[in-house]
């Protein structure tokens, strides 16, 4: 690595952070909300019936992810609908999925 780019040591704190945001994302169903999340706000329902599964389990997989600060929510009426929390989510999916796609 170019010397230019390295960044400063995290502290103890900040690697318990990233520690935590990669537990959020090391979850086969997170990873798909936050794919279906890159294309389109989704609410809860829609996810649900997208995923083929329970809305309180995709609501158990948006709490996980809203903690991590990877999606936000907005209430309208009795739906939450969510989104990326912000342009680095999205740039850290493309990125480690062109890792993994590199032959």
């Amino acid at each position: 690595m170019n010397k230019g780019n390295l960044i400063s040591k995290p502290a103890a704190k900040e690697l318990d952070a990233l520690s935590e945001l990669h537990k959020a994302l090391g979850d086969y169903t997170r990873i798909r909300i936050l794919w279906l999340l890159m294309e389109r706000e989704w609410c809860v329902s829609e996810l649900a019936g997208e995923m083929k599964m329970t809305e309180s389990a995709i609501s158990h997989q948006l709490r996980i992810l809203r903690s991590a600060r990877l999606v936000n929510g907005r209430k309208v009426g009795k739906n939450v609908f969510y989104t990326l929390a912000d342009e680095h989510i999205r740039w850290i999916l493309e990125k480690t999925y062109d890792h993994i796609s590199e032959q």
